[in-house]
């Protein structure tokens, strides 16, 4: 029978934990140090001498509603004709967005190619006739191959019977089905990393793994049984940095500016060149920065055009460079009305700048929903905050230029940061007081306790508390002098990046496998 969905049968019970599927597999496709396609995971339970060791092989659950491959910009993750999810090396641009919507930590940067990598069921063996490589090798038959579409397979009757699978509450239908496995290895917030370390090694560097911190706010398992512990397992460093935080802070100022400009526009401001030639000139040059960002923190840089020639509209990263380039476009308009003294156009570009300024702001919050391993960024008040933040960066910037040059509306621009500030701040509040799963509730914990504890501090005294201070003492004495809410204006922006920071950091640090 034609193999059409084919799935793994991962047998935890008859697993010994030998690694030779690990080592097949990096012979097999010359997998390079330091990154796996497939690795064990040894949980441990209970206390001495009443004690459990399980062995659970980890890897890619080539799922039917596969995140990487929504996600994927240039659609270098595809399926092939028998369901499995393939990758193609000279599509790939390495931006990383796959490895953080995969919720199983199945996709490494290969180090040599820069490109994604990832088990790919041995597709090539598949072709020949041959098992993977995997199940050749193993000694107990504890990985067993099945087509999900044959109704008398193993792994047919193992999904019908409700068989084991990992995070199914992220909805992706794995095709990787265990057997003889329990909660405590398939969850990745069961266990934690022994306190006396791994076997054979310390925590590993750089480890995305629950931390003490993450554990104290979340301290017990959703099933009421006892934490287990962690004794081996592989490094799952997170993928996106400084970068990332910087992007979503330049690309913030570049719509905030032109979102001011436009209420600035609405007052009836428009001949005036601080609200035509300059506010476009300050939004395009951070708008190039946004751009510039983007495509530095891409593993393969020179690629980056791929995302247009080759661009899968299914994926927020292909979305956002056309709201990017809309945006762009209409900047360009609004610097040639301004050069041009046409105050009159401006009324009619101001609508369709603020949609864009507002796609520009907020479109990364879809992005984040499409990361559906990280669940602090499936929080529904991203949007809001996004939006709000281009409010504050916009109020903070223009607020620069009034000291340096004769903005109209004063006082305009200091009620429009006030009121962002204000805003933003409530809507954290709000975010870190509600209710939320244990995973956010650990990734939180980090952000404000953790791995981000100090830029989130940084950011409620820089980013909060001392403009709001410095804002309303200048609206109280007048709000016709530029110079407090100027001197706030680097913190602030100081500020948005630390919570970027703390925000972008923490959403990595709980752990998927």
């Amino acid at each position: 029978m034609l193999l059409t969905r084919l799935g793994f049968v991962l047998d935890s019970g008859s697993c010994i934990g030998c690694h030779a599927c690990t080592v097949a597999c990096k012979s097999e496709h010359d997998v390079p140090l330091g990154v796996n396609r497939t690795w064990l995971k040894y949980v441990e339970t209970g206390s001495h001498p009443d004690t459990q060791r399980a062995f659970s092989v980890m890897r890619c659950n080539h799922c039917d509603d596969a995140p990487c491959i929504t996600i994927c910009p240039t659609s270098a993750l595809h399926r092939t004709g028998n369901g499995v999810v393939d990758f193609q090396d000279e599509d790939c641009i390495g931006c990383k967005a796959c490895m953080n919507a995969c919720p199983y930590d199945a996709i490494y940067i290969n180090p040599e190619t820069k490109t994604a990598h990832k088990c790919n069921f041995c597709n090539h063996r598949l072709e020949d006739g041959l098992e993977p490589s995997c199940v050749i090798v193993c000694p107990t038959q504890a990985i067993r191959v099945g087509d999900l579409d044959d109704p008398d397979s193993e792994i047919a009757h193992l999904h019908a019977d409700g068989g084991l699978v990992r995070s199914p509450e992220q909805n992706t239908q794995p095709k990787v089905i265990y057997t003889g496995a329990t909660a405590s290895s398939l969850d990745p917030l069961a266990s934690a990393i022994a306190p006396d370390g791994m076997i054979w090694a310390d925590t590993t560097p750089g480890h995305s793994t629950a931390t003490p911190v993450a554990l104290s706010a979340a301290p017990d398992r959703t099933d009421g049984e006892a934490m287990a512990r962690t004794s081996y397992t592989t490094q799952h460093p997170p993928v996106w940095g400084a970068m990332v935080s910087g992007y979503l802070v330049t690309k913030a100022i570049a719509a905030g500016v032109m979102l001011v400009a436009a209420l600035l526009v609405a007052l009836g401001h428009g001949d005036h060149r601080m609200v035509g030639t300059v506010p476009a000139m300050v939004a395009g040059a951070f708008l190039v920065a946004t751009g510039a960002l983007l495509v530095g923190d891409l593993k393969q840089p020179k690629r980056f055009w791929y995302i247009i020639t080759k661009g899968n509209r299914t994926s927020w990263l292909v979305k956002g460079s056309y709201v990017l380039g809309a945006f762009a476009s209409c900047l360009a308009a609004w610097w040639l009305a301004g050069l041009a003294n046409a105050g009159g156009a401006l009324p009619w570009l101001a609508l369709p700048t603020v949609g864009l300024a507002l796609g520009t702001a907020g479109y990364t919050a879809f992005l984040f929903e499409q990361c559906e391993g990280r669940d602090l960024w499936q929080q529904p008040i991203l949007l809001p905050l996004l939006l709000t933040q281009a409010v504050v960066a916009g109020g903070a910037t223009y607020s620069v230029l009034d000291l340096l040059f004769d903005v109209p509306g004063t006082a305009t621009v200091q009620w429009t940061l006030l009121g962002g500030l204000v805003t933003n701040g409530l809507l954290v509040f709000f975010e870190m007081r509600g209710s939320h799963s244990r995973h956010v509730t650990m990734a939180l914990a980090e952000m404000t306790d953790g791995i981000g504890r100090r830029s989130f501090r940084q950011w409620r005294l820089d980013g909060l508390v001392m403009p709001l201070v410095l804002v309303v003492v200048s609206i109280a004495l007048g709000a016709d002098d530029p110079l407090l809410p100027a001197v706030a204006a680097p913190f602030v922006l100081h500020g948005l990046y630390a919570y970027e920071d703390a925000y972008v950091r923490a959403g990595q640090t709980v752990p998927l496998s």
